[in-house]
């Protein structure tokens, strides 16, 4: 059998991140929280998670920073945003960043396991519905 994906969970909303749990820990293995950047920051190195799940509004810094961080730490952890931001320029910013994968917070029932299946193998996740037509 595989080894489960380890997830490090980013999110200012403690019920987001407890929503999350419930939904991934029968198939994947949560290997933290973090309700800020800050924290966040100082887990990855220590945790050093295979993917990190991460909004876009983190309160005392936003994602992208966090992103762009983190890669110049060399953290290898894909990342993908879960955000309620469906704007195409946050896809564009997030994927700029250094990100594998977003999500619209609206979806994350149907889209956050495709999304973990895809950069758990090495793809990218876009959502359809943030392209521009």
């Amino acid at each position: 059998m595989a080894e489960r994906l380890r997830i490090l969970l980013a999110d200012d909303n403690p019920a987001i991140l407890d929503v999350l749990k419930r939904m991934l820990q029968k198939d994947f293995a949560i290997a933290g929280t973090a309700s800020s950047a800050m924290s966040l920051l100082r887990q990855a190195p220590e945790i050093k998670p295979d993917v990190i799940i991460l909004d876009v509004s983190l309160g005392d810094l936003n994602g992208f920073d966090v992103t762009r961080q983190l890669r110049a730490g060399n953290c290898t952890a894909k990342i993908i945003f879960l955000t309620v931001h469906e704007d195409f320029e946050f896809v564009r910013a997030a994927f700029d960043a250094g990100a594998s994968g977003y999500v619209f917070k609206s979806r994350m029932n149907t889209d956050l396991r495709a999304a973990l299946d895809a950069v758990g193998n090495g793809k990218a996740f876009i959502p359809d519905a943030s392209l521009p037509q």
